[in-house]
């Protein structure tokens, strides 16, 4: 195992279902970490498929990786992962360890992915939460394609500074989704920094929000989610404009309104605390006054930067 003294211990989780496509890149990536965890465990989801085939020859080489089986299960949805994660969590609950990771099943990393991610916990005390950009082949850049910008933390590779994960409570198990937004954000609220840093990217192997389900729907989902996570109605207005505006055009923007919209008109319950809703809109006001500002001046803005601490 590679070792810096310097650097804080970590430990990951990773909830897989029906992966077998995909994790041996994450397998790999891991494998070649220049900065390796304390623990890795990797959570079989009742998978269907090969998943644990292909998991299952890499626990004989590397004695940092271990293996949970959960029973097969009908239903995919966002709080049986974070069911995994906490079957995962178990598992490191005596290791004394400062940082705590998810780590999803589809992606790749550069070698010194950690240990970058890492070093910035190390300088920063005040740090809760850290992960970088990623990029998908379809030319999808987090970077420069998402309005949620450096502030957010992206799921796929989220790691989590020990106190931070105990004071928002752990991951929310929350059925339609939104866990890693849920958990960021309140981290935010309670007086950590959260970052995601550009100087580094992953690759996402999965489209975003499309396992089991086309783009459309995809997009109509997070509309969807936009409304229960308590999203300004007029943010919505502009993403939803933004989105018409951008390839494919008009579908994925007008899928993401019908499914604010209806969401809004069956008056979806929201899982989160009006406390949290009210400093979600209020960031969100903040960005398009900043988006807005720069409009009028006629001047370039970078939405990765849109808010600061």
């Amino acid at each position: 195992m590679a070792h810096n003294q310097s650097l804080p211990r970590y430990v990951l989780i990773t909830p897989a279902r029906n992966e077998e496509e995909f994790i041996e890149k994450t397998l790999e990536s891991m494998a070649l970490q220049s900065y390796l965890p304390l623990k890795w465990v990797i959570v079989n989801d009742g998978s269907t498929d090969g998943t644990a085939g292909r998991i299952e020859p890499y626990l004989s080489k590397y004695d940092w990786i271990e293996l949970v089986n959960l029973p097969v299960r009908q239903e995919r949805n966002f709080a049986a992962k974070v069911n995994a994660f906490n079957a995962g969590q178990e598992k490191v609950k005596n290791i004394n360890y400062e940082i705590i990771g998810n780590l999803d099943s589809d992606v790749s990393l550069d070698s010194d992915h950690f240990e970058f991610l890492l070093s910035r916990f190390k300088d920063d005390p005040r740090l809760g939460v850290a992960g970088t950009v990623f990029r998908e082949a379809s030319g999808y850049n987090s970077e420069t394609d998402s309005l949620e910008g450096q502030l957010h933390v992206s799921g796929q590779c989220q790691l989590f500074r020990r106190q931070c994960f105990a004071d928002v409570g752990g991951y929310f198990a929350n059925k339609a989704g939104g866990i890693d937004w849920i958990a960021v954000t309140t981290a935010r609220m309670k007086g950590w920094k959260t970052r995601s840093f550009r100087e580094k990217s992953f690759f996402h192997h999965r489209r975003l929000g499309t396992a089991e389900r086309n783009k459309f729907a995809a997009a109509f989902s997070y509309g969807e989610k936009d409304y229960y996570l308590g999203g300004h109605p007029l943010w919505e207005l502009f993403r939803v404009t933004y989105r018409m505006i951008k390839p494919p055009f008009v579908v994925e923007g007008l899928a993401l309104g019908l499914g604010y919209g209806w969401a809004a008109v069956r008056r979806a319950k929201r899982p989160i605390s009006k406390e949290l809703m009210v400093f979600h809109r209020w960031e969100q006001m903040r960005k398009l006054g900043a988006i807005l500002k720069s409009a009028i001046t006629f001047k370039p803005i970078d939405k990765f930067k849109l808010l600061s601490e």
